[in-house]
């Protein structure tokens, strides 16, 4: 039995949760005082800079280290700019330049933006090989499809932002590339041998290591190559065994949201947070719908039970909580060497230049070197000089993004082009047509036509659509904002993501206010 009289603050220490409103609730703060380790915000918590700048300083003022996290990852999955969309490209787009100097540029970027905010760590940047094409909720998050290109700019992302004194998360461990089952909802397996794992899915991850990453979140899959029934989020042999003694990583192992399918429905939310610490993991992250002092509570009174019981022992507790402890250290010092601005500052005298969100020049110009246009003899000319008719073709939401996250074309199209008409259509919307091109040209006539799509190749739906309306229209213009598997239209155009700054760099080079950099890729007739 433990002697300890302090299990109930190493429980808390190891936590961070979510919370609902855009200050700091009362039962935080008293957790805070309490022990609490960190906080993990999201897009609930965010209106602007200042007002997050504000909240951090409220949660400061209760616990100076707190280790203050966000899920911002630069792209479609965005938390820091989700009522806007990212000013920035994502993973993919980066991926696609291919310029790792760029690549920690605009990490560098977002790392200015998040620590004058008093953010201390973000869990990001998506280091998963997105080798499987029908991944539901990868994607354009990775960097993109073969290992070293991943791992050559996960590392300067890393370097980037941590030179900024944010600390980052390599996500997730050991890759969750090559799936088709979105751990939200299941459990994934990759069943891939250790030789193919070492060959692909961990380069990044040594890469991560390499570049000195502060901290890599775990994933609710399973790899039969090292544990045939547990989860890696819930598996020794892959958090100590894997990652701690054969790569090496002496950092901060941090679980993705523990509220996820992946691991609650089988072992409960207590059950999978007290197994998870057990097999290496030194942080706790919990969001989604339990963002509150209720569920705060279970997990920390099970962890004490837990240690109390045997089930973990306190040593495993203590070099959790010790961890966590070293992290916020080196967030705090970090920060103040590389001279970013104090909260304080952020929160006064800096009010004017963050109270909205404006954009990052950087991030755009990223945007606009990720776009790839393939053109055919049926091709429209650019710039369009008559204001087109837009169709959004709206997949399901991969659930990692929020709902609340604009995307699209037709907006900054119209303010680019005045008279551009849009509309957006979803899967119900065409169900039981039996000619699906009708709607999708209604209200287009002779106009241009531009048909916006995020991951066609992964919705039929989608494709059929776009084969029945180029059928027609062989000269509509197709944007590709997802994955660009294929390729269709009298002009494709590929953004490699559908944040706000891919959208503008399309609507852009549309309207033609901007030229791509070597993006054209001219198609026999």
């Amino acid at each position: 039995m433990p002697k300890s009289g302090d299990l109930p603050e190493l429980a808390a220490a190891v936590l961070q949760p979510g919370f609902v409103g855009t200050t700091a609730p009362d039962w935080v703060r008293r957790w805070l005082a309490e022990g609490l380790g960190g906080v993990a915000l999201f897009a609930r918590n965010v209106e602007t800079p200042a007002q997050v700048a504000a909240l951090t300083a409220q949660l400061r003022a209760e616990r100076p280290e707190v280790i203050v996290a966000i899920d911002e990852e630069a792209g479609d999955v965005t938390r820091f700019e989700s009522r806007h969309g990212s000013s920035r490209p994502g993973n993919l787009g980066l991926g696609a330049i291919d310029d790792i100097e760029l690549t920690g540029a605009v990490a560098r970027d977002l790392g200015a933006d998040l620590a004058q905010a008093g953010i201390t760590l973000d869990y990001a940047p998506d280091t998963d090989v997105n080798n499987n094409p029908d991944n539901p909720i990868i994607g354009v998050r990775a960097f993109g499809a073969e290992a070293h290109l991943v791992a050559r700019h996960g590392a300067a992302w890393i370097r980037g932002l941590q030179e900024s004194g944010v600390a980052a998360c390599a996500k997730h461990f050991p890759g969750h590339g090559d799936t088709a089952v979105d751990s939200h909802h299941d459990v994934p397996v990759i069943g891939h041998d250790r030789a193919r794992l070492d060959d692909i899915e961990l380069v990044p991850f040594k890469a991560a290591i390499a570049a000195g990453v502060r901290s890599i979140m775990t994933g609710h899959l399973v790899v039969p190559a090292y544990d045939a029934e547990l989860p890696a989020t819930l598996s020794r042999r892959i958090l100590t065994g894997l990652l701690r003694e054969e790569l090496g990583f002496e950092g901060l192992i941090i679980t993705d949201g523990i509220e996820m399918q992946g691991v609650r429905r089988k072992y409960g939310l207590e059950g999978a947070t007290v197994r998870a610490l057990a097999a290496g993991a030194d942080a706790i992250c919990v969001g989604g719908d339990h963002a509150d002092e209720h569920s705060a509570v279970r997990l920390r009174d099970a962890i004490v039970d837990a240690v109390r019981s045997g089930q973990l022992t306190e040593e495993r507790l203590r070099d959790a909580a010790g961890r966590v402890r070293a992290l916020a250290s080196w967030t705090l010092t970090t920060q103040t060497a590389t001279g970013a601005r104090a909260v304080a500052d952020a929160v006064g005298a800096a009010e004017p230049e963050i109270a909205v969100i404006g954009g990052s020049a950087v991030g755009q110009a990223a945007a606009r070197r990720a776009l790839k246009v393939t053109t055919t003899a049926a091709a429209p000319g650019l710039p369009l000089t008559v204001p087109p008719h837009v169709v959004e073709l709206a997949p399901p939401r991969n659930i990692a993004i929020g709902a609340e996250t604009p995307w699209g074309v037709g907006t900054p199209l119209s303010e680019l082009l005045p008279g551009t008409t849009s509309v957006r259509l979803d899967a119900g919307d065409l169900a039981g047509a039996t000619d699906p091109a009708a709607a999708i040209l209604a209200g287009a006539g002779a106009r241009p036509l531009v048909l916006v799509v995020r991951d066609a190749h992964r919705h039929p739906w989608v494709a059929d659509a776009l084969a029945a309306t180029l059928a027609v229209r062989p000269d509509a213009i197709v944007v590709e904002m997802g994955v660009p598997v294929s390729v269709s239209g009298g002009l494709h155009l590929a953004t490699h993501g559908a944040t706000r700054a891919c959208g503008q760099a399309a609507a852009e080079l549309l309207a033609g206010t901007s030229v791509p950099d070597r993006s054209k890729q001219a198609l026999a007739a």
